[in-house]
């Protein structure tokens, strides 16, 4: 498979049906093709929900046979072919183990996408014990999207589609990541939007134990500080894509809290994971946990060293 594919994780679910429809319009805008996937593990607990085609609610405790997971994969790819006539849709049923069949297939491609409701709440083979150690392991980035996300009421009551709002990245100034900050310039490219940067501080602990150093202008002069290597380290990348409009925002506090405020309007928040070498634990970070669980929009997590 060639590196340059968007994934899609397919189970039939609504969460991953949304998945798949949220990857087929970004394929469609980065000029690439999609690939539909499912992993079949028999005698895995099939999420209730609709399947394509009018097939209903499969009963809980059932499992999603052979012939029902192609069907699911041939009526998704169909409907989405209809929907972009042009867009180049493959379509892969694989057996074995979900989250090390999703790993796999990150290795061979531009991004994997996924389904959920909130992590630990998520349909089919997407459950918690698989999407979570795919985003914490995954070598490429990873995009989570959950239903009814690609549009949204406007504010004069009609609908706007969010791939066209700007995209929010989350940038740590202590390790500004050459491949966190690329893909995040590259996905408003894609989308002919503006990007919002990011970056949370905390006033140092001595401010809150020293007198002089809790005069106002102290904080003043530690966040124009922070301002300044902000716009340090994004120079260069505002030269290399001069057609994206950037807004820096410099904010005190817990970075996720501001991030999640930012999801509301965005189309993507892009937040980053160290790649950890460990076999085992699925740590993402605290930052990129909350900004999965609470975000009102799709998160991109990009693994960077």
């Amino acid at each position: 498979m060639s590196r340059r594919t968007v994934i899609a994780a397919v189970d039939g679910s609504a969460e991953s049906l949304a998945a798949a429809a949220w990857a087929a319009r970004e394929a469609h805008l980065r000029g690439l093709p999609l690939h539909l996937l499912h992993a079949r593990q028999d005698r895995s607990p099939l999420f209730s929900a609709a399947l394509p085609g009018g097939a209903g609610p499969a009963p809980d405790g059932t499992t999603l046979t052979r012939h029902g997971a192609e069907l699911v994969l041939a009526e998704t790819a169909d409907r989405l072919r209809e929907g972009c006539p042009d867009l180049d849709v493959s379509v892969e049923q694989v057996t074995g183990r979900p989250a090390e069949v999703l790993l796999s297939a990150t290795e061979g491609a531009e991004v994997l996408v996924m389904g959920s409701r909130g992590l630990g709440a998520l349909g089919g083979f997407l459950a918690g014990s698989v999407s979570t150690p795919v985003i914490a392991r995954a070598e490429r980035p990873v995009i989570v999207v959950r239903p009814g996300e690609r549009v949204e009421d406007g504010a004069d009551g009609g609908a706007v589609d969010r791939h066209c709002l700007d995209v929010v990245l989350g940038l740590d100034l202590s390790r500004p990541c050459d491949a966190l900050i690329s893909y995040a310039f590259e996905a408003a490219t894609a989308r002919g939007a503006g990007l919002r940067v990011v970056h949370g501080w905390t006033a140092p602990a001595v401010f809150d134990h020293d007198p002089a150093a809790a005069d106002p202008g102290h904080r003043v002069a530690g966040g124009l500080r922070e301002a300044s290597a902000l716009t340090d380290v994004l120079r260069p990348w505002r030269g290399t894509f001069p057609q994206v409009e950037v807004t820096e925002q410099c904010v005190v506090g817990k970075a996720a809290h501001h991030l999640v405020d930012a999801s509301v309007d965005a189309s993507l928040v892009v937040v980053g994971r160290r790649v950890r070498r460990a076999p085992f634990g699925t740590h993402v970070g605290s930052v990129t946990h909350a900004v999965l669980h609470h975000a009102a929009s799709p998160v991109a997590v990009v693994p960077h060293l």
